[in-house]
């Protein structure tokens, strides 16, 4: 099969597990199935698949990457030591780890096609990380707390693993906790990647888009947290600071530039 029939089998698939969606049309254009095939993958509950639909979908994913095009950690220049910027889809990064700014519920955005990074994530890495997230929840019998992580494989995505964290939810001033959890994010992916013996991890900017953190502030934390964990020995070597906005590259470019230590607006933490 092209990918054109490998999207349509798994449209038609998914399609299929549904009966209120029997009669759903499935459009002509490739662009528009595209959104119906991310839709459909969004809401479908963690559950065991097919293995035919499973090495179909694995392989039109890793197709839908290689097109977009993926970037190698080994080809990226660091800004400082062990320090590295990259504006881009973080679903194409080739690293040991990605993070994901999850949810409480950690098994993903179930919104059809919502722009966030943690609906991203789970498009391009198949319906499997959705149930290995299931199963790591159940184990666990409780929303996922404030500041900590989890680690699963990457599936199709370019990366080996996804360590997954839940930001702070700002809806006011941000407070001295709100800061406080929003380092223990960082340190608890650092530290999780450590004892997994990886090397390079690429965090987004955790907290800054559906939950609100002041882009500049949460910037500030992330620098000053990834500094101070580098200082000590362990696995990790390489930190990929991910941007999607400008205006966060140009942020983290201002912090990642200068001599000092991100230290302005945190003191307290």
């Amino acid at each position: 099969m092209n990918q054109s029939e490998k999207r349509l089998f798994l449209i038609q698939s998914l399609l299929d597990e549904r009966p209120s969606c029997q009669k759903q049309i499935i459009p002509a254009d490739s662009e528009r199935q595209k959104i119906l095939l991310r839709g459909l993958m969004n809401v479908r509950r963690p559950a065991r698949i097919s293995a035919d639909f499973l090495k179909t979908q694995d392989e039109y994913l890793q197709g839908e990457t290689t097109a977009k095009g993926v970037t190698d950690i080994a080809d990226l220049t660091p800004i400082q030591p062990g320090l590295y910027l990259w504006q881009g889809d973080i679903t194409t990064l080739k690293c040991d780890a990605i993070v994901n700014a999850a949810n409480s519920g950690m098994t993903g955005c179930y919104i059809p096609n919502h722009r966030c990074i943690d609906n991203a994530i789970h498009t391009y890495a198949g319906v499997e990380l959705r149930l290995a997230c299931e199963e790591l929840m159940e184990q666990q019998g409780y929303p996922e707390p404030t500041g900590q992580a989890k680690i699963t494989p990457a599936f199709n995505l370019p990366c080996r693993y996804v360590l997954h964290t839940v930001g702070p939810i700002i809806s006011g001033r941000v407070t001295k906790e709100d800061k406080e959890l929003l380092a223990s994010c960082y340190r608890s992916c650092l530290e999780l990647a450590a004892e997994k013996g990886l090397e390079s991890v690429a965090f987004c900017c955790i907290s800054t888009g559906e939950f609100h953190f002041p882009n500049e502030l949460a910037a500030e934390i992330a620098v000053r947290t990834v500094k101070e964990f580098l200082k000590k020995k362990n696995s990790v070597k390489k930190v990929i600071f991910n941007v999607f906005k400008d205006l966060d590259k140009t942020i983290y470019e201002k912090l990642l530039r200068a001599d000092g230590t991100a230290e302005s607006s945190i003191t307290g933490l």
